[in-house]
């Protein structure tokens, strides 16, 4: 499943819950934060937990669900690489909100401007 629109994707609320959600784990954070390096084997990307190698793979499946990362097997050995689209979705997803805020915290300041500006007081209890 890939970005909102895509013809495998059937519901953009059902991919952004799993997307965040993998994501809200530190583990799986700082799993895709390695794999932004590069490519690397199960095995490799374990190293730096102190966890069994079962506990990883099932951060790897969460991530994998999500479509954040693709998992190749090669006989015994599994590469994961990260699948950057996924987050360059996520992030326009979050954009949206970002010009939001962008905006109203603008329009506030304007605002605010208006009613301390030249020869105007300020509130009472702001001197």
């Amino acid at each position: 499943m890939k970005e909102p629109g895509s013809a495998a994707r059937a519901d953009s609320e059902e991919w952004l819950d799993r997307v965040f959600h993998a994501l809200s784990d530190p583990t799986r954070r700082a799993l895709v934060r390695r794999l932004s390096a590069g490519p690397g084997k199960v095995t490799e990307l374990a190293k730096p937990f102190d966890m069994s190698l079962n506990a990883i793979s099932k951060h790897l499946k969460t991530l994998e669900k999500a479509d954040l990362i693709k998992r190749d097997n090669a006989g015994r050995t599994s590469v994961c690489s990260l699948d950057a689209e996924t987050l360059q979705h996520a992030q326009a997803w979050l954009d949206q909100y970002t010009r939001f805020w962008g905006e109203t915290l603008d329009s506030l300041g304007r605002h605010m401007k208006r009613r301390t500006g030249p020869g105007r007081s300020r509130p009472a209890g702001r001197r």
